[in-house]
């Protein structure tokens, strides 16, 4: 009994032993994952939230040399970075465009890609209403008018929504929250995306994108929401925007290579559309001396519509959700398919 206390106490002091000299290199056993991007405080915030994973704040000029040993990457997917991340199994970005992240490195690897969709839906789809409303109700005329101290009662034309029918390319996260707040305005909403979408109350009908044609002639209102992706580029041209009703409105809250710039412009020059907002375009940032800038019905913002008071706490919370997720070794949420870019 004696050797066996004996061998018992020795056992411990080795374990501890041990113990101190992992601890002491500074080996965890968690998984390591380089966050960029986070304030302090939001930093600090994900850090007591999971504590199960060795969560390394790093700043644009530590990435390459943090994410060496790096089980996952937080907050970009710099092609530099990725290179440099031999370990790395996933990686999580802020936005919800991967356009950026499309290159072979990243696409052909086993690395697991997740973006930031559907969270930034609500403060983007009200965006879209701003931009169509500041149109449907001159606001537009309204602020050029205030500046020149101008009453102006006569300059004023607008329409109601209600009864109107709006047209969706791009049915996903985004597009389902504009969805959503169009048929509470009263109007008709159709869409087209090329997956099946299950049935919303907001929705009319989904077709596929081959039926575009079919439903722009029935559109007073379209909305671009798509991903920009090989089959989506440009698919906004002469012919879809001749085929659209004359004096309908044009919103794009997407990606500006969706549309063809130089047909947006023709139609804009023939009087065929009765108004455009944009928050995203092609050339970005649209120069000085563009013609987009020259017309009286377009209303043009710098691609802002993402950002709202909520939308950094939806992100935090996605990270924590998915760093909680990775570190159990269960699915993450909003995995891209990294072959078809959304």
């Amino acid at each position: 009994m004696a050797s066996y206390r004996c061998f018992a106490a020795m056992l411990s002091i080795l374990c501890s032993s041990l113990t101190f000299t992992v601890l002491g290199q500074g080996l965890d056993p968690r998984p390591r994952v380089v966050v960029t991007g986070l304030s302090d405080e939001q930093l600090k915030e994900v850090k007591r939230a999971v504590p199960e994973v060795e969560i390394i704040a790093a700043g644009k000029e530590e990435l390459t040399e943090k994410v060496v040993q790096a089980d996952a990457l937080v907050g970009t997917c710099d092609p530099k970075v990725i290179r440099a991340g031999k370990k790395l199994r996933w990686v999580q970005i802020w936005s919800a465009g991967v356009e950026r992240c499309t290159y072979p490195d990243l696409v052909n690897s086993d690395i697991i890609l997740t973006n930031a969709k559907i969270i930034q839906g609500p403060e983007i789809a009200d965006h879209a209403m701003a931009l169509l409303l500041t149109l449907t109700r001159n606001m537009n005329v309204a602020v050029i008018n205030t500046r020149n101290e101008r009453w102006g009662k006569g300059d004023y034309d607008p329409i109601e929504l209600r009864g109107k029918t709006a047209l969706i390319i791009g049915i996903g996260g985004i597009g389902t929250q504009v969805a959503e707040r169009a048929f509470a305005f009263g109007m008709r909403v159709l869409a087209v995306d090329p997956k099946d979408i299950p049935f919303q109350r907001a929705v009319e009908r989904v077709g596929k994108p081959d039926e575009l044609h079919e439903f722009l002639p029935q559109a007073d209102v379209v909305f671009m929401c798509a991903p920009h992706t090989r089959e989506s580029e440009g698919m906004m041209g002469q012919e879809e925007f001749s085929l659209m009703k004359h004096g309908a409105y044009f919103i794009n809250v997407s990606r500006g290579k969706t549309v063809k710039t130089n047909a947006l412009v023709q139609a804009l020059k023939k009087g065929h559309l009765a108004g455009v907002g944009l928050d995203v375009m092609d050339p970005e940032p649209l120069p000085e001396g563009h013609p987009l800038w020259k017309f009286h019905n377009i209303v043009i913002t710098p691609h802002i519509a993402t950002r709202s008071d909520y939308s950094w706490v939806r992100r935090v919370e996605l990270a924590k959700e998915n760093l909680k997720r990775f570190a159990k070794g269960l699915p993450l949420r909003h995995i891209v398919d990294k072959g078809k870019g959304y």
